[in-house]
C-alpha cells in the first residue's frame, strides 16, 4: 500500500474503485507531467447517495460531504493511469460545480469538501488553485462534479 494510501486508510476513508465513464470519455488522460480527471461525480457503489440541488433538496453540509467523495473519486481516476499515488507531485488545480438552486451562492464552502479532503490526505502536495462554480444542473441531476489536475513524478 502505499504512503498516501495509507493516509486515506488513517482518515478513515476508503480509495473507491475508479467510476466507469457514464459517456464517450475516460476517467483521467495523462500528458506529460500531468494528469487531469474528468468531472467525477459523488457516486459511491454506482450510485448518487443524494440527488438536487444545493439550497433546495440538499443542504450545503450533505453537498461539502458529497465534494469529499468527489475528490477520493478523483484520486481513484489518477491512480488508475499512474498506478501509484505516491507519485502525485501536487494538485494544481481543482474545478467544482455545484448544482444551485437560484438563490444559492455558497458553491466555495461546498467545494471545501474537496478542497479540505485533498489537503488532509495530501498534506502540502494537496494545496492549489480552485474554481467553485454554480450550474443549473449536472449529470444524473447530481448536486457536486469536480475534476482536478495533478503534477505527477516519475
Amino acid at each position: 500500500m502505499s504512503a498516501v494510501e495509507s493516509r486515506i486508510a488513517e482518515l478513515g476513508l476508503t480509495l473507491p474503485e475508479v467510476v466507469p465513464p457514464l459517456a464517450a470519455y475516460q476517467p483521467a488522460v495523462r500528458s506529460g507531467a500531468y494528469v487531469f480527471t474528468s468531472g467525477q461525480l459523488p457516486m459511491v457503489g454506482g450510485a448518487i447517495p443524494m440527488t438536487g440541488k444545493v439550497g433546495a433538496e440538499v443542504s450545503p453540509e450533505q453537498a461539502k460531504e458529497l465534494a469529499a467523495t468527489c475528490a477520493l473519486n478523483a484520486l481513484a481516476a489518477v491512480k488508475s493511469v499512474v498506478g501509484d499515488l505516491d507519485k502525485i507531485v501536487r494538485v494544481v488545480k481543482v474545478v467544482g460545480f455545484v448544482a444551485s438552486a437560484p438563490d444559492f451562492t455558497g458553491q466555495p464552502g461546498v467545494i471545501n469538501g474537496t478542497s479540505e479532503t485533498l489537503g488532509a490526505i495530501l498534506g502540502d502536495k494537496g494545496v492549489h488553485a480552485r474554481s467553485a462554480v454554480g450550474v443549473a444542473v449536472l449529470p444524473l441531476d447530481a448536486p457536486v462534479e469536480v475534476e482536478i489536475q495533478v503534477e505527477i513524478a516519475d
